[in-house]
């Protein structure tokens, strides 16, 4: 059965629970020769999906489209259906690894800077020590579905930190190929996983300013911040067109 989704500007959000979505992933990797693909998107990748028709069609490919973006949330509760809940990449991913750990199941993590995937991993390993995994390599965009196939032949779960955009491409492109069941697109979540970038506290991710800190600790960010403001304008514009078609 597939999970229910909305539309946002034409890109399809997973409407599930934090709680809700890992039951169904667990269910995938205990399930047969299905492969599925899980992305995050947030208001950044839905504006590069409005500019990039194919991209958009990557994403609408998800099996699992989890709402990382309190834009999101803010979003589909003006355009009149509502998400349950934001769901960070970060904390999906920790908790998908304390299921892997109870049940058995591998994991795989590729990308991210120089030596942040081995530093994710051993902070995963403190936090799970029965967490059993079984590749790590640092950014290699380049990296082929045959390399993984010749190191490996059974990962569970892969998580492709390359960048929004490029991991969920490369996932759509290789996840056919190679001998994984599920591949996530984690985006930042091995910097913070490994301590590399600090996260907002929790308040402010409550509340909707994670984008703040974020930009306070990372400056180069006020790029992305652009974006987010385009996205902005395309929701009211959908609002203003939904609100003149009621009347």
């Amino acid at each position: 059965m597939k999970l229910a989704k909305i539309s946002i500007l034409n890109t399809y959000i997973s409407n599930v629970t934090l709680d809700y979505g890992l039951e169904e992933v667990e269910k995938w990797l205990k399930g047969g020769v299905k492969k599925y693909k899980i992305f995050t998107p947030n208001p950044e990748i839905v504006v590069l999906g409005q500019k990039d028709g194919p991209f958009e069609k990557i994403i609408n490919s998800a099996d699992l489209a989890l709402p990382d973006g309190s834009g999101l949330v803010w979003a589909s509760k003006l355009l009149g259906t509502p998400l349950k809940e934001r769901i960070a990449g970060v904390d999906f991913v920790q908790r998908l690894c304390g299921i892997c750990e109870q049940e058995g199941f591998t994991i795989g993590l590729i990308g991210g800077r120089v030596g942040v995937a081995v530093k994710t991993a051993e902070c995963l390993q403190k936090m799970c020590p029965k967490l059993k995994i079984t590749l790590v390599e640092s950014w290699d965009p380049e990296i082929s579905a045959d390399k993984i196939s010749e190191l490996h032949t059974k990962i569970d779960l892969l998580f492709v930190a390359y960048g929004q955009g490029k991991q969920e491409k490369w996932i759509a492109e290789n996840l056919p190929k190679i001998p994984v069941k599920v591949a996530m697109g984690v985006g930042g979540a091995f910097d913070y996983i490994s301590g590399t970038v600090p996260r907002a506290p929790k308040f402010m991710r409550d509340y909707g300013f994670e984008w703040l800190f974020r930009l306070v600790v990372q400056p180069w960010r006020i790029k992305r911040q652009v974006i987010g403001g385009r996205f902005f304008l395309l929701i009211l514009r959908e609002w203003v067109k939904k609100v003149t078609t009621l009347r």
